[in-house]
């Protein structure tokens, strides 16, 4: 199939939904308004992939398996354990493949305020010390910059197996969603 741009037409009504990119590059934002624009179930899957104290929940796979099985959601492409059968099901996938320091500095300001805030995320958890960026290797502000291309070459290899949206910076994020997105939503209504 070929790589999808902002304006270009879908060829379906999207039902199952993926959201790729980097940490910070706003794939739960996406998501959130795709699934109040178009009536899809929205499941965070850090939400059921983080227990209590930052634990890996045991139900994280069946939990997934479950969700995945349902006829209309959308969600975040990510936790390679449950990428293949998500991508099984998907129909459409989203890539918000995102200039490097727009990722950054989202993930930058997106850590601290959480952090400063108070912020609960997942099952009780908050974001770790600031400080502990110098010293935790996998701390949301180092891991994120340092995964930033294997996120391009996973959805590249993909592009054969699903409609993949390639959408670069903001702007093309909000041409796609009031243009070719809300095109298919009015076919939806009809």
């Amino acid at each position: 199939m070929p790589l999808l741009g902002p304006a270009d037409p879908l060829p379906h009504v999207p039902r199952r939904v993926l959201v790729a990119g980097n940490a910070g590059a706003g794939k739960s934002t996406l998501c959130q308004r795709i699934a109040r624009q178009h009536g899809l179930r929205r499941v965070e899957l850090d939400s059921l992939y983080w227990g209590p104290r930052w634990t890996p929940r045991p139900e994280f796979r069946a939990d997934v398996a479950a969700f995945a099985r349902q006829d209309a959601w959308v969600t975040e492409f990510q936790y390679n354990e449950v990428r293949p059968e998500l991508l099984a099901r998907a129909d459409t996938l989203v890539w918000l493949d995102h200039p490097f320091p727009v990722v950054v500095g989202r993930l930058v300001v997106r850590t601290i305020r959480r952090r400063a805030g108070g912020v609960e995320l997942w099952n009780g958890n908050q974001e770790p010390s600031l400080w502990s960026v110098f010293t935790d290797s996998e701390h949301i502000l180092r891991w994120g910059p340092r995964t930033y291309r294997r996120s391009r070459t996973r959805v590249l290899a993909l592009v054969d197996d699903v409609v993949v949206v390639r959408l670069r910076g903001q702007a093309q994020v909000e041409r796609w969603l009031t243009g070719p997105l809300a095109s298919v939503g009015e076919e939806r209504a009809r």
